[in-house]
């Protein structure tokens, strides 16, 4: 064999094959910069009149996106290679829209933040000088499984005056389809660019990385998933990143809890949905406490068919124990394994979170002032919980209408990200002829 005309014949197919990525990664991002630019000016009025068609269109048209969503659940099940969580995410109900249309209408009802002076300052020269919010421009989201998040995009991108970018995964490209078709159809009866809202179809690897490189027309890039998608984004992308973190999230049950209490919040932090981000993946069970309450929170969880892994001391009150390993600390399971350690301290617990967690939302049971006081002061998380189920951290539960993510970054935005997550400011200056 001709090994020099070998590769060259590969290179330019693969180069041949870069170009026809190109076509439409760019194509589309050239059109969403065109379309932010026009969005960017739109009175709130309008951008809401967008909204409520959206809203109207996917419950008229929910029929078809149910049929394109059954398609995606088809071949999942087809490829025998899924957790029941991740099918969770994967599937649409009529329900499940009926909320996606309501969480539509909820940001509708939000204040516009566009065009709010937050302050506004005299200098000694007589400058007036000001903050103005204004839009990102065009944001990129990368995200996995759940079609909700492409219509909670839409709708927070467009009410902040931005145009966005979809690519989602292979797993839900036909419900993706049918859900941005019908947006557009909404849109084209309105004063918002079609344009303004693009998926990108070709789910091959290669269009992830291309997008990463469109400085030129992206000004943000959200990534949404696991955790190998996110760090390939953060360290590859050649346009900012508003990283969202994945879901490491723990329950500590203090020595001076109410027993009845944690074990509400802790079986509903790990059962509810475990399959999505804030859902509890350790439990940690102070010493003092562990015999009183542990075994019959680790039987209900069992009841509930969830794989309990634990240490030494865990094993030794509740035998249906497997025995945990480093690994099983650091791991965001999105299913139904909990991993469970008791600890000796406050402080024990504290630092296991800091070391393991992935600074998303902790919570801790305690009706300790001091100790919940210390554990706030001390937990490093974008989400930190008194008597209460890691579970509400969402943008519909913090009121604010949807989320492109939990941001688990510390610079610009953290935590659920709604409307002002999406928004940067711009600096107005007013004089009167001076000059320096």
């Amino acid at each position: 064999m001709n090994w020099q005309k070998f590769y060259r014949f590969n290179y330019e197919r693969g180069h041949e094959m870069m170009s026809l990525l190109e076509s439409e990664v760019v194509s589309k991002g050239k059109k969403a910069k065109k379309a932010a630019g026009v969005l960017s000016n739109l009175s709130s009025e309008k951008k809401n009149q967008a909204l409520l068609g959206i809203a109207s269109a996917l419950l008229n048209d929910m029929e078809n996106i149910l049929q394109a969503n059954e398609i995606d659940l088809s071949n999942l099940l087809a490829s025998q290679n899924h957790t029941q969580a991740f099918y969770d995410r994967l599937q649409l109900t009529s329900s499940r829209i009926e909320d996606i249309a309501k969480g539509i209408h909820e940001i509708i009802d939000l204040d516009d933040p566009i065009g709010e002076v937050t302050s506004m300052w005299k200098r000694p020269n007589g400058l007036q000088i000001g903050k103005v919010k204004v839009p990102l421009g065009v944001i990129g989201i990368i995200y996995e499984a759940r079609p909700n998040v492409t219509v909670d995009a839409v709708a927070l991108s467009l009410k902040t005056g931005n145009a966005v970018i979809l690519r989602g995964s292979s797993e839900a490209i036909n419900s993706n389809r049918a859900l941005v078709q019908v947006i557009k159809n909404a849109l084209a009866q309105t004063e918002v660019p079609v344009d303004a809202v693009s998926l990108i179809e070709d789910i091959s690897r290669e269009t992830v990385v291309e997008l990463m490189q469109q400085k030129e027309y992206l000004d943000v890039l959200i990534p949404r998933g696991s955790r190998g998608l996110i760090q390939s984004v953060v360290k590859n992308s050649q346009v900012p990143v508003i990283e969202t973190g994945e879901g490491n999230c723990h329950t500590y049950i203090d020595d001076l809890a109410d027993i009845n209490m944690a074990k509400k919040i802790a079986v509903n932090a790990k059962t509810h949905r475990p399959g999505v981000c804030n859902a509890m993946e350790t439990l940690l069970v102070h010493a003092d406490i562990a015999p009183k309450c542990l075994a019959g929170i680790l039987q209900e969880m069992l009841n509930r068919g969830v794989e309990i892994r634990g240490c030494t001391a865990t094993k030794e009150i509740f035998s249906e124990v497997i025995l945990a390993t480093e690994k099983d600390w650091s791991t965001e399971y999105l299913d139904m394994i909990l991993a469970v350690k008791v600890v000796s301290s406050l402080g024990e617990a504290i630092d296991h979170i800091n070391k393991y967690g992935s600074g998303h939302s902790e919570a801790i049971v305690t009706n300790s002032y001091q100790n919940s006081r210390e554990f706030l002061a001390k937990v490093d998380a974008a989400a930190v919980y008194i008597n209460a189920s890691t579970r509400f951290t969402d943008g519909y539960e913090f009121g604010l209408g949807a989320e492109m993510g939990i941001s688990t970054q510390k610079l610009h935005v953290r935590g659920p990200m709604g409307l002002e997550a999406l928004t940067s400011t711009k600096l107005i200056i007013y004089g009167e002829g001076q000059i320096r």
